[in-house]
């Protein structure tokens, strides 16, 4: 980064244009929705797209940019919702869980640097992440609200039939960061 444009706080004027590109990119994927119990989105694609061409640090701070601006109520989540009320949902596990994919991803990419199957692997850990605490949230709001159900139904519904378009999208995200990454300044 140029030190001429960064901030005391290490955050320069490109770094907050690129934590806003992305949670703008994540609210716009949201927004391309097939509506079912828990919305087939473009989400995913556009986390690993974001931590892919910004990185985990800046990847991560667009993640919470784009929950922050669900949570005060704009329609950035799937089918033009918003909203604490969305969030604490049965889904908003998953939205909570896109934190995780993030943070999971620095974490693999700090550790193992940012070559493709480093990438690739903090990727799918990452959605390993949001599967796990999207699915157990999942599990005890829908019992709260609708009654218990097990975990091979939740996993039926929430997961096994997100496990092979998300890693279409992740394989999408890794060719978009390599094709694009070359001009993003990091």
């Amino acid at each position: 980064m140029d030190s001429s444009t960064s901030t005391k706080s290490g955050w320069g004027a490109a770094d907050l244009a690129y934590i806003a590109l992305g949670a703008v990119l994540i609210a716009v994927c949201a927004w391309i929705s097939i509506p079912t119990t828990v919305p087939f989105t473009m989400q995913t694609f556009a986390i690993f797209t974001v931590v892919g061409l910004l990185g985990g640090r800046r990847g991560s701070w667009s993640v919470v940019v784009y929950l922050l601006m669900g949570a005060v109520g704009l329609p950035v989540f799937s089918n033009f919702q918003g909203g604490l009320g969305w969030m604490l949902g049965a889904t908003g596990g998953y939205l909570i869980g896109f934190l995780g994919s993030a943070l999971v991803y620095w974490l693999v990419t700090k550790l193992l640097g940012t070559k493709v199957p480093a990438m690739a692997l903090g990727m799918v850990l990452g959605l390993l992440t949001c599967y796990i605490f999207g699915t157990a949230w999942f599990l005890v709001v829908y019992a709260r609200t609708s009654g218990s159900i097990g975990l091979g139904t939740a996993l039926g519904w929430c997961v096994i039939p997100f496990i092979v378009p998300d890693l279409l999208k992740i394989a999408l995200a890794l060719g978009v960061t390599k094709v694009l990454g070359k001009h993003v300044h990091l």
